[in-house]
């Protein structure tokens, strides 16, 4: 129980971090009103979200006994993960584009967690794999798994409006490239962790 918990608080506190349309937007809303209306858009994955993980999780409800196509799905799965890892460690300073258009802080939020891809991408390739292994343990290793991702993916969005509306230099500073790096070395070790799985679910490597 304890390892989905922290892998969920790996994954959450990379993707709260990582560059995207929606920490722009977060960092956008800070800049532009303040740290209220960035701490707004922070909490629009909480509502967007929920739609995504339960068809997900019954897409792969349905395919708990093929363990060909869950195999594939976690190789592909590190491929994303892997993925997220590099864009971590190529980060050099503020990356992030800040023009948005004008509207309500959380709606825009909404909107824009909505219609990216991110998240779509994130729970069909990890998050309901991750949660469908974890639920064949016990019901709470699930829950842990998606607490600590949606605490630390919430909170770190928070955590940076706070920062930024205090100290506007901070996504330029030296203290957010390095988390960013160490985040993605993290990443990189989750992702050859989904490989092996994917291995072994397609009977490559015996367990």
């Amino acid at each position: 129980m304890v390892y989905y918990l922290t892998i969920g608080i790996i994954l959450g506190l990379s993707a709260g971090f990582a560059p995207g349309p929606l920490l722009a937007l977060v960092i956008s809303e800070t800049l532009e009103h303040d740290i209220k209306s960035g701490v707004k858009v922070s909490l629009a994955p909480i509502i967007t979200d929920l739609p995504i993980i339960i068809l997900t999780l019954f897409v792969f409800a349905q395919l708990s006994n093929f363990h060909n196509i869950l195999g594939v799905v976690s190789l592909v799965g590190s491929c994303f993960v892997l993925y997220m890892g590099y864009e971590s460690l190529r980060l050099k300073g503020n990356e992030l584009n800040l023009q948005q258009p004008k509207s309500k802080s959380l709606i825009k939020g909404i909107l824009t967690n909505a219609l990216s891809p991110h998240p779509y991408l994130f729970w069909l390739s990890v998050g309901a794999p991750m949660m469908t292994k974890a639920l064949s343990i016990n019901i709470i290793s699930p829950l842990l798994f998606i607490s600590g991702f949606y605490i630390f993916l919430v909170g770190s969005k928070i955590v940076l409006a706070v920062l930024v509306g205090k100290s506007k230099s901070f996504l330029s500073g030296n203290t957010y490239l390095y988390t960013m790096r160490f985040l993605g070395l993290i990443l990189v070790v989750l992702a050859l962790v989904l490989f092996i799985d994917g291995l072994k679910l397609l009977g490559v490597i015996e367990v």
